[in-house]
This record gives structure tokens, C-alpha cells and sequence, in this order.
């Protein structure tokens, strides 16, 4: 068994209300010099950035999970992971249909920046990233479960994109893995006043981060698996076989 350090939202300089300094080299330098262990790049319905940063584990001893914050049609937000980018580039395919079709409007939103490894400019994404698809919360895990990856409800305390307060509670067929607690509302993990809502869902918290310092403040989790799979994370979560999943862990905890 290893334990270790995990973050499962991160934003880049890919998602337009994220700082051009979320660049996947700077993500990876700052996550290795903290000791994070593994992070999951969450653009919004976007995975463009991702490439540069799985081919950095080459060079960082972070292990990289594909990863996407979804809008669903409710305006929620919904966290994706998986073990490798072909599952990824599957996901995709069904997120590029589902887009809006409108242009972005960088002055007004920010620009959405695709770079490689070395933080070098590719590309500007032209569509428009944010807003909500045509999948609804319901058909977005569905899919995701069925090409074997993972999906959390995302800072279900807040008010504005979280399923939680769309729905009401969430309903346990939905197929959730977990839901993510943002920092502000740290004290429900013990408090326990959503837990009810939530279907008995583990937590867990990320730091969400759309800057830097966020990214290192943020709060984490601290994991035991065998290894770092999907596979293993469920089996975290639940706690089952010797591997376990603490919530609200920082850095210098």
C-alpha cells in the first residue's frame, strides 16, 4: 500500500477564469516540490492541456489522472477522472457535441490557451468552453461509468453549479462516486448536515484552483491504495481492503 497526497480539481491556463500562470510544467514543478502525489487536470469541458501534462510524469514523480469539470444541462457542475486518455479522447467526442456551438469571447471571459510540455503556446481555443451541455447530470455519469471512469459531484455546499443545491439531494441511482466539499464549508465533514441530501456519499475536497497559491492552500486528500487507478480510488473511497480516503487534508498537515 502507498499514502499520499491527491488533488482532483485543478483548472489550467485552458479554462478561461483560470491564470495563464496554471501552466502543466508550473503544475507539475509546484505539485512535485509540495509532495502531491497524484492530480487530476479539470479544465471546463475541455481536456486540450492534458497531453502536456501526462507526458510530464515522465520527468515529476506525479501521477496524472485525465480529468474534465463537466457543466451538465442542470448548470451543475460534475468532476469526471480516468486511467488513460483514450477513455479520455472517448469522453471528449460526446462533450464536443453537446457544446453549446458558440464562439468564446476572451475580453470578456479570458482567453483559453492550449500549450505543450515546456509551457510553449499551441493553440487558442475558439469555442466557447463555459455554459452548460445538452447532457443532463443523469446521462453525463451514465456515460462516464460506462467507459470504466469515475464521477463526483462538485462543491455541492455552494450555491451557484452545484448539483446538490439544483436537485435538492442527490439520488443514489445517479451513480455518483462521491461529492466534494469546497474549503468554505470544511466543518460538514464532521458537522455531517449534508450528509443526508447527498445519499451517504463520501467526501472529498480539492482545491479547485484556478491560481497558483490556491492550488497549494487548497485543501487535499490523503489516499492509501495499492495503486493509482480508478479501480483503486472507488475501493478508497469506500474503504474497503485496507485502503482508506481522508478528506480536508492540507499540505503541511
Amino acid at each position: 500500500m502507498k499514502t499520499l497526497l491527491a488533488d482532483f480539481h485543478i483548472h489550467s491556463l485552458l479554462s478561461p477564469c483560470a491564470e495563464v500562470e496554471m501552466t502543466p510544467h508550473h503544475l507539475m514543478l509546484r505539485a512535485a516540490a509540495a509532495g502531491i502525489g497524484a492530480l487530476a487536470l479539470t479544465d471546463h469541458n475541455a481536456s486540450a492541456n492534458l497531453p502536456a501534462l501526462i507526458r510530464l510524469q515522465e520527468k515529476y514523480p506525479v501521477k496524472v489522472f485525465p480529468g474534465m469539470e463537466v457543466e451538465c444541462k442542470e448548470e451543475a457542475h460534475l468532476v469526471v477522472l480516468f486511467d488513460k486518455m483514450h477513455q479520455m479522447a472517448a469522453w471528449q467526442q460526446q462533450v464536443d457535441k453537446a457544446l453549446s456551438g458558440r464562439l468564446n469571447q476572451p475580453e470578456k471571459l479570458g482567453a483559453q490557451f492550449v500549450v505543450d510540455e515546456k509551457d510553449n503556446l499551441v493553440r487558442e481555443e475558439p469555442r466557447m468552453l463555459l455554459g452548460p451541455l445538452t447532457l443532463t447530470a443523469a446521462e453525463v455519469v451514465a456515460a462516464v461509468n460506462k467507459l470504466g471512469g469515475l464521477c463526483f459531484a462538485a462543491h455541492v455546499d455552494r450555491p451557484a453549479y452545484s448539483l446538490l443545491m439544483s436537485l435538492g439531494f442527490l439520488p443514489p441511482e445517479l451513480g455518483l462516486a462521491a461529492a466534494e466539499i469546497s474549503r468554505n464549508s470544511l466543518a460538514e465533514l464532521q458537522e455531517q448536515k449534508l450528509k443526508a441530501r447527498v445519499g451517504n456519499l463520501p467526501y472529498v475536497t480539492n482545491s479547485d484552483a484556478h491560481w497558483m497559491q490556491a492550488f497549494l492552500d487548497g485543501p487535499k486528500n490523503r489516499i492509501t491504495v495499492r495503486e493509482l487507478t480508478i479501480k483503486e480510488l472507488r475501493l478508497a473511497l469506500a474503504g474497503k481492503e485496507g485502503r482508506s480516503w481522508q478528506a480536508g487534508v492540507f499540505i503541511d498537515n
